[in-house]
């Protein structure tokens, strides 16, 4: 049995952290972006979560694993969304005994590079999120319109939300295994962009130390990207309704208790009951 199967791969600061990168048609890049995360950090572990791609990524995936015991593989029946995939990655992370995850691109968008720092900031929080719109952080390769889309998105999640992060929507991001068992993340089943504002909002509104590091994200250099229309209609759809939700619960609470609560005060009451 190998160290890695001992499971003494250590993060410091954080323990044993899971890389879960969910693949879809990755053929020409899922090994890449393996030998890239065991390079950059070789005391994390690899979870290739498969959605049966015809193009054979799959096989690749299970080649990798055989060569590094470090490399997981969880082949899934069917094409099922980011969000499926990623919480059927969560489940298996929780099942091994893993401290963290992490939350990666298959197509190098997320620079394997950038994910020590999400691990040393994680040190100090419960969720890091890779950040595009904080100091230091940017797009590379992106036509105006992606841009327009991404900030007005964020923004309009900010308003809705009352969140203070400005990027709400990335898809590089690490939690720690608490904090998934808190936040239910069974009931979830959004997708896309409103997949990853869904857990910063539940980890945001039960108290958890949530932190913005940036980085650089580049355009994929090769295959098609996944995000579509409906993937941002649904997320303007469901914010939409959080938002409003959530100020109707307030006004509910201030009526009720005799005064006006805002976020703070929720936060602090799920630390309290935490």
């Amino acid at each position: 049995m190998s160290a890695t199967d001992r499971g003494v791969n250590q993060y410091p600061g954080v323990g044993r952290v899971l890389v879960i990168i969910p693949t879809y048609n990755e053929a020409d890049n899922l090994r890449p972006i393996v030998a890239r995360v065991r390079a950059a950090t070789p005391a994390v572990d690899v979870l290739i979560a498969d959605d049966n791609s015809p193009d054979g990524t799959g096989r690749i995936a299970d080649e990798l694993a055989a060569d590094d015991p470090a490399v997981h593989v969880l082949h899934r029946p069917g094409k099922q969304g980011l969000g499926a995939a990623y919480l059927a990655g969560f489940a298996w992370g929780t099942e091994h005994d893993y401290d963290a995850v992490v939350e990666m691109d298959a197509d190098g968008s997320h620079a394997p590079e950038e994910l020590p720092r999400l691990l040393d900031a994680l040190g100090e929080a419960d969720v890091v999120l890779g950040s595009r719109y904080v100091k230091g952080g940017k797009t590379v390769g992106w036509p105006l319109h992606r841009h327009l889309i991404s900030r007005s998105g964020n923004l309009y999640v900010r308003i809705a939300l009352g969140m203070p992060f400005r990027d709400a929507t990335g898809g590089y991001r690490a939690y720690r295994i608490p904090v998934l068992s808190k936040i239910d993340i069974e009931s979830i089943a959004s997708q896309g962009y409103c997949f990853q504002v869904d857990l910063a909002w539940r980890s945001f509104r039960n108290g958890f130390r949530v932190q913005e590091v940036p980085i650089t994200f580049a355009e994929r250099q090769r295959g098609h990207s996944k995000m579509s229309s409906s993937i941002v209609r649904e997320a303007l759809w469901r914010v939409t309704v959080w938002g409003a939700s959530a100020r109707w619960e307030a006004l509910r609470r201030g009526v009720a208790g005799g005064g006006p609560r805002d976020s703070r005060d929720a936060r602090a009451d799920a630390r309290q009951s935490g």
